[in-house]
């Protein structure tokens, strides 16, 4: 299984296997047709408490993702998440933040690829 992440502004591409949104809110200033969605998870985005707080901030990045590892640990959302991981040979997971580096998709991933081997 193959994890990739994208911004969901970004073109859509036939590499990109199942596109899963995993935005908590729907991206500002794009259809339904331009996301070209498989799925939209937003039920295993971080809570709008933490998304509220961490407000993209670069110096509470660390912080954010020990707090949003913690909430994935206990997500429901998660086993219906990596089930869609498993029928797809690819995936990319879709966020809408600027940051490239300091988003919770970057956590997710990271979260998947260590959680999904120990599975």
């Amino acid at each position: 299984m193959k994890i990739k992440i994208k911004r969901i502004y970004d073109k859509p591409s036939k590499n990109d296997g199942a596109r899963i949104l995993i935005d908590r809110l729907w991206p500002r200033g794009i259809s339904k047709k331009e996301a070209n969605l498989d799925y939209w998870i937003k039920e295993v985005a971080p809570s709008n408490e933490l998304r509220k707080w961490f407000n993209h901030e670069p110096v509470k990045f660390k912080d954010f993702k020990k707090r949003y590892q913690k909430e994935l640990s206990v997500n429901p959302a998660l086993s219906e998440l990596k089930k869609v991981l498993t029928e797809s040979k690819t995936s990319t997971l879709l966020y809408a933040a600027k940051n490239s580096e300091i988003n919770h998709a970057v956590v997710l991933k990271d979260f998947l690829k260590r959680k999904c081997k120990g599975d």
